[in-house]
């Protein structure tokens, strides 16, 4: 099958000017399990503009050491490990990439904004805080955030016995300027056809053979994707060819899906999947996020009950 240029803004021979440079301003942050590193946070990435350069965890890896991100990839650049991201933020484009003009299709256009680090709040081995600054290219401050992160140890049971993970925890509030309304939208809400209601989290993962999705009624990216399953699951196997398996959940309403397996494997919550949504003036939008990190392909039942042991609900 070839590549889908619609997917995620643009394929990668569409992609101009200098490849992107993964440095930081600020060194990495790390994320520890009971003395086990399991994910890097890079919070100040020098990149080009046209990368979205945010803030983003990578690489982020299983208690067994397998890693389960991508960050640059060739096919599309601008994917940041795991981060939030949307296209389209009054215009701004905050994914990176090329933007989906209605009528026109994907265009390179001056149009990309960057999510900024402003400071520290909490700095643990397992925990995280910060407030960040959501802004258009001319550096106005579009949104404000403040974001949470932690590192959460889970002992759950697989078929073969005590099964070891660990969740990432990821919660924010997204505040509108007191004198302007935000619209967030996607390549959907601005006439993309097939599905592509990305913009929000956006995990990409990394897989040596094709991965799978399913949640707990659905299999395959066409059943899932736009859904919205109270949970979904990815099973992949990592560059040293272990399986594992990342476990979603934490729609928030009016939320959906966004899943892709079969041109890069990555798994979303859709902010704007359908219609657009505004924040608005002087009002804050709140997002709370698990994924639970496990060694091994595990089955429907498993990962269904990880969610429930490790407190996953759906945000209303």
């Amino acid at each position: 099958m070839s590549a889908d240029p619609a997917a995620v803004g643009g394929d990668a021979a569409a992609r101009t000017g200098p490849d992107p440079v993964e440095t930081a301003a600020e060194e990495p942050v790390r994320l520890l399990v009971g003395g086990t590193e399991v994910a890097r946070y890079v919070v100040d990435p020098a990149l080009d503009a046209r990368h979205g350069p945010r803030p983003y965890l990578h690489p982020v890896r299983t208690l067994g050491g397998t890693v389960v991100t991508d960050a640059l990839p060739a096919d599309h650049g601008w994917h940041l490990g795991a981060s939030l991201a949307v296209p389209d933020v009054n215009g701004t484009n905050l994914w990176g990439g090329r933007t989906y003009v209605r009528d026109v299709g994907y265009t390179w256009r001056d149009d990309h904004g960057r999510i900024a680090h402003t400071g520290w709040s909490q700095r643990s081995a397992d925990r995280l805080a910060h407030r960040l600054q959501w802004r258009d290219p001319k550096g106005a401050v579009l949104l404000d955030e403040r974001r949470h992160l932690a590192a959460v140890g889970l002992t759950g049971q697989g078929p073969a016995g005590e099964l070891p993970a660990w969740r990432l925890e990821l919660d924010y509030t997204l505040s509108a300027p007191a004198g302007q309304d935000v619209r967030l939208g996607s390549p959907a809400t601005n006439g993309r056809p097939g599905g592509a209601g990305y913009g929000g989290f956006f995990w990409r993962a990394v897989s040596a053979e094709p991965a799978r999705v399913f949640s707990a009624s659905a299999t395959g990216e066409q059943a899932v994707n736009g859904s919205a399953e109270p949970w979904v699951a990815l099973v992949g196997a990592g560059p040293d060819g272990r399986a594992y398996t990342l476990v979603f959940d934490g729609l928030g309403d009016g939320d959906r899906w966004f899943l892709r397996t079969a041109m890069y494997p990555g798994v979303g919550v859709a902010f704007a999947f359908a219609q657009p949504v505004t924040i608005a003036a002087g009002a804050t939008r709140r997002g709370r996020h698990r994924v639970v990190v496990a060694d091994g392909a595990l089955d429907v039942a498993t990962a269904g009950a990880l969610v429930r042991s490790s407190g996953g609900h759906t945000v209303r």
